[in-house]
């Protein structure tokens, strides 16, 4: 479903990954693991259109995307959830939620989110900002699900989560991924959430 080739991303002057290939098939939730400072959320920023690349190719399906900007990888199929979520605080969570869609919203594609979160169904009227953290990130990846992607990238999605609610966010990944089929790129630090949810693990090391 995605597949990267020797891509090489840097920072002005700095090489941050200089040379990372890795390819996940449908239906697969793949764990990018690595200390910190390892360039993952670099690699999520790429992958997405938000820092450009030095070389190497991404490509969705068997169409490449690496020169296309985060939009047109979004109509594409890619979505991202970044690390700190990022949701509007100031928007309700079904604004945050339909924030991203383009054209008429689907209330049955709300209501297939709200049966995955039913958190989010009991507080749609509340500013997202009101949530705690877990129900910050629930929210971040229904809004992403709200693009009805192919791919779903997630940059550390337990950061400053408790744990009982780590273990809802991994089941919840795991639900997703059979109802919608879809395949799942998580950068993570938390190796009991990475072995809970994962299928297979790459590891970025150091050069």
């Amino acid at each position: 479903m995605i597949s990267v080739k020797n891509l090489a991303v840097s920072y002005g002057q700095s090489l941050v990954i200089p040379d990372l290939s890795f390819s996940a098939a449908p239906g697969e939730i793949l764990g990018i693991v690595g200390r910190n400072g390892m360039g993952k959320s670099t690699l999520f920023r790429a992958l997405i259109g938000m820092i450009p690349t030095r070389s190497g190719s991404i490509h969705l399906q068997d169409k490449e995307i690496t020169g296309q900007p985060p939009h047109r990888r979004v109509a594409s199929g890619v979505a991202f959830v970044p690390q700190g979520r990022m949701i509007f605080p100031y928007l309700t969570v079904y604004e945050n939620l339909i924030s991203g869609v383009s054209g008429k919203v689907s209330e049955d594609a709300v209501n297939e989110i709200y049966a995955l979160f039913p958190v989010l169904r009991d507080m749609k009227k509340r500013q997202g900002g009101n949530l705690s953290g877990g129900q910050q990130q629930q929210l971040a990846i229904g809004r992403a699900l709200m693009t009805n992607p192919s791919v779903l990238l997630l940059d550390e999605p337990t950061e400053g989560i408790q744990p009982s609610i780590i273990k809802d966010i991994s089941r919840s990944l795991r639900e997703i991924r059979d109802m919608k089929k879809l395949t799942i790129v998580v950068s993570e630090q938390v190796l009991s959430f990475v072995l809970d949810t994962c299928d297979n693990i790459k590891v970025m090391l150091s050069v």
